[in-house]
């Protein structure tokens, strides 16, 4: 398990394959003018909680502030926590085994990414009430969670699918 406290800038950060998500970027799907800005589409911002890109996923998050991430590879789809508010599931493919928990205007560290075998994965965001990070601001508005990011590797591409809806709205 791989546990970081991250700047969700703009109320988001991201499980990125970041050098496959920027080479598909700089290929031409920045430009894209049907791709939603971090995958943001409507449906995103009020039912998902996640944006779906190239090589990476867009998490939205209840406040702009620091929030605290765990990441666990499992062999298999593991249980649903029944402490989760919110869970979503997606596919990532992950071209280069390296994936990396980042703040939306933080820079990418690849001494923290976590090495996995290249190939499709499914993952499962699921928000869990938490208290605050020791980072957090206590003047920013919102609910604290503690965001648990799960992979495991999947065969067959597979719809994003609400495996728990929260409650709308959701943050402030």
């Amino acid at each position: 398990m791989r546990q970081a406290t991250v700047f969700a800038d703009y109320g988001q950060f991201y499980l990125q394959d970041v050098d496959a998500h920027n080479a598909a970027m700089r290929a031409g799907a920045a430009t894209d003018p049907t791709r939603a800005a971090g995958g943001w589409t409507d449906d995103a911002v009020r039912l998902h909680r996640i944006g779906l890109e190239p090589h990476s996923i867009s998490i939205g998050a209840a406040r702009s502030d620091f929030v605290e991430t765990a990441l666990t590879i499992h062999e298999i789809a593991p249980a649903l926590m029944s402490e989760a508010e919110h869970a979503v599931e997606a596919d990532l493919d992950v071209v280069t085994g390296a994936v990396s928990v980042v703040g939306c205007t933080e820079p990418p560290d690849t001494a923290k990414a976590l090495g996995v075998q290249p190939g499709r994965y499914r993952v499962r965001v699921s928000y869990v009430p938490a208290d605050p990070p020791p980072d957090a601001d206590p003047d920013v508005e919102g609910d604290h969670f503690t965001y648990l990011i799960e992979m495991w590797p999947s065969r067959n591409a597979e719809p994003l699918t609400v495996i728990r809806q929260g409650p709308y709205p959701w943050a402030n």
